[in-house]
């Protein structure tokens, strides 16, 4: 017989709402969190319109306003996209004009018929690049400079590498790239970033990305900054598959953190703003007689995000030989050569080292992309290059690199310990497919740019031909021709039909 009794209700309890982060004293904004998810956002509770994007009348008189990352017909897994509700639309400005002032050391166009790049296979490397002077007043656009770069956007293929560094915060002044999506190190100074999505605030050791088409503003709350800048023409940054390594690894999707929508209304509406918009490379302006930030709510996937490096996911072998840096990647781009990344964002954190019986500096290289390093903070652990925080090394594609003479007899007679290694430091690389072309600021006009040292690799000595003697014994032993006399200062190893092989080695 069925008891008349109620049975008690189970304890629970339910989310109000989806999940944020939580402000700190470091930064005060929260985020949606989640890479690639498409957010919804108000400022105003019942702002967004229901099951529509472009009602007739949107609440509070708002404008409905699209932006698009990628064509209409794109595939509906690569649609980037964001609609807009906001206080004027965009459109509401003055004339575009040429920009008021004189940027020459931004570039955009790396191909062989600029003269204000060039292609060279030597390396390269920079001290910390130099902070503004006193006497001037930099903003971040101001402070822009570029390093180098392949391709060109008006042909949506190809990236720049760029520098930046600032001393002043851009009051009523916005820019807006039209070139490009720009990824943004800080390594002095936190980035206040105002975007028409809502804010982030961007410190050392994160990364910011800011995609083509949205408009920005920087603050400084630190004083004086300085950090780097790898720009993106015609595609746009995702994460890598992670293959065998499974569902987990590397950089987590729920750790990218995105804005919450964010308006202001201006309080001196006859203070005009500036809107500074590049274009193939090229800087022009227009003023408005109202804040760019005006969004009171948004919708969709094309959105600016950071993410903390920190949190990266080291994968490395744990027993023997060495992984490819490919298993460093936090984001890449892809080219349009099936397959080929047109860039690798890798990023070098502290791990374990634990493997046995392997050479474990980085191994000699000669590699088809080329490699720009950079430093954050902290020491870095390599012995052939200069790199600093604030820095900047070079590696052009095909050139052999690789540790020190000293560095390598170390490593091959040192007892393995499992050690940790990148300690309290940072340091990343631009993994680029292509050649690079650097410019006249980063060869003649940084001040910072390391004298060629011709002799470093001189020392290097071929131990190989210490044991000329016990080879030749051990080739006989296995039945094989013998090293044999060549000319009188080479030898050879006699090939099978009696002939000696080309390519003979000094010794």
């Amino acid at each position: 017989m069925i008891s008349a009794t109620t049975s008690p209700r189970p304890l629970e309890a339910t989310a109000k709402c989806a999940y944020s982060t939580t402000p700190t004293a470091a930064d005060p904004y929260a985020y949606q969190v989640g890479f690639g998810n498409r957010f919804a956002t108000e400022a105003i509770p019942g702002v967004l319109p229901n099951a529509r994007n472009t009602p007739q009348r949107c609440k509070y008189d708002l404008f409905s306003e699209q932006l698009n990352g990628t064509p209409f017909v794109s595939a509906r897994a690569s649609q980037l996209h964001a609609w807009f509700y906001r206080i004027r639309p965009s459109v509401a400005h003055r004339p575009m004009k040429k920009y008021r002032q004189r940027h020459d050391d931004l570039q955009a166009c790396f191909s062989t018929s600029n003269d204000k790049a060039q292609f060279l296979p030597q390396d390269q490397s920079w001290d910390s690049f130099p902070l503004p002077n006193d006497s001037e007043s930099v903003d971040f656009v101001e402070g822009i400079k570029t390093i180098g770069g392949h391709g060109d956007p008006v042909l949506k293929e190809g990236l720049a590498v760029h520098v930046y560094t600032a001393n002043r915060s851009m009051d009523r002044t916005a820019f807006c790239n039209n070139d490009g999506d720009f990824l943004i190190l800080p390594q002095q100074g936190r980035l206040d970033i105002q975007t028409e999505s809502g804010h982030l605030m961007v410190q050392p050791g994160e990364l910011a990305v800011i995609q083509a088409g949205i408009r920005f503003r920087v603050r400084l709350p630190d004083g004086p900054v300085r950090g780097y800048i790898q720009e993106i023409f015609g595609s746009h940054y995702e994460l890598p598959e992670l293959g065998p390594i499974g569902s987990n690894g590397m950089a987590s999707p729920r750790d990218f953190e995105h804005p919450l929508a964010s308006f202001e209304v201006d309080v001196d509406p006859s203070a005009p703003w500036t809107v500074i918009c590049k274009l193939a490379g090229q800087l022009f302006e227009y003023e408005q007689d109202h804040t760019p930030f005006d969004v009171v709510a948004w919708h969709g996937n094309y959105v600016p995000y950071k993410y903390a490096l920190e949190k990266f996911i080291n994968s490395a072998t744990v027993d023997k030989e060495q992984s490819d840096p490919s298993i460093y990647c936090v984001l890449m781009a892809r080219s349009k050569v099936p397959g080929v990344a047109l860039s690798e964002f890798l990023v070098f954190t502290p791990k374990w080292s634990v493997t046995s019986n392997t050479f474990r500096p980085p191994y000699y290289h000669r590699n088809v992309a080329t490699e720009l390093m950079g430093m954050i903070y902290g020491v870095w652990s390599g012995s052939a290059t200069t790199l600093v925080p604030g820095g900047l090394t070079y590696e052009a594609s095909f050139m052999p690199h690789g540790e020190s003479y000293e560095r390598w007899k170390d490593a091959t007679t040192v007892d393995l310990q499992p050690q940790r290694i990148n300690e309290d430091a940072m340091a990343f690389m631009f993994h680029i497919s292509g050649h690079i072309s650097l410019t006249d600021y980063a060869l003649e006009r940084t001040g910072v740019l390391h004298d060629l040292q011709p002799a470093f690799w001189d020392g290097f000595e071929g131990g190989f031909l210490n044991h000329l003697d016990q080879v030749s014994k051990d080739l006989a032993a296995a039945g094989q021709p013998q090293l044999v006399a060549g000319s009188s200062n080479t030898r050879a190893v006699k090939g099978i039909n009696g002939h000696v092989p080309n390519g003979h080695g000094h010794h």
